[in-house]
């Protein structure tokens, strides 16, 4: 049987936003949708505890638990593919076998870049009510 549950790992997308909030309208969106969402804020600088937080056991388990896992990230771009919070997800994802969806308040990612974090949507969404939509979005994706 395939899960009905969604993971949402959030960073923060500045001012009001924290990620704790950028889960939960994104989450909102995708309950409209149908689904379920399992929220994983992450509101720690992604040299120290992200890293961590990605390669933990429960983090896993949760990840592949989901059927998918969308990434919440303030912006993607060129610099996205090296070490970053983003790119930690989509690897851990793509090594479990587990669709990768983002949604991201810039995207300067050009096809290619996509293609390599395997993402298979970028949905751009920077205000509550935008996130909101995307989750909507993401539940007739996914």
């Amino acid at each position: 049987m395939i899960s009905q549950t969604l993971l949402i790992a959030a960073r923060p997308f500045g001012g009001r936003l924290d990620a704790a909030r950028v889960c939960a309208a994104i989450a909102e969106g995708l309950r409209d949708g149908g689904w379920q969402a399992d929220l994983c804020p992450i509101d720690v600088e992604p040299v120290d505890g992200a890293v961590v937080l990605v390669r933990s056991p429960e983090f896993d388990a949760r990840m592949r638990g989901a059927r998918a896992i969308v990434i919440a990230e303030p912006r993607l771009d060129e610099r996205t593919l090296a070490g970053t919070v983003a790119f930690e997800l989509a690897t851990r994802a793509r090594q479990s076998g587990v669709p990768a969806y983002a949604v991201t308040g810039e995207d300067d990612l050009d096809s290619f870049d996509a293609r390599i974090l395997d993402l298979q949507t970028i949905l751009v969404a920077r205000t509550h009510r935008s996130l909101e939509l995307a989750g909507r979005k993401l539940a007739e994706l996914v």
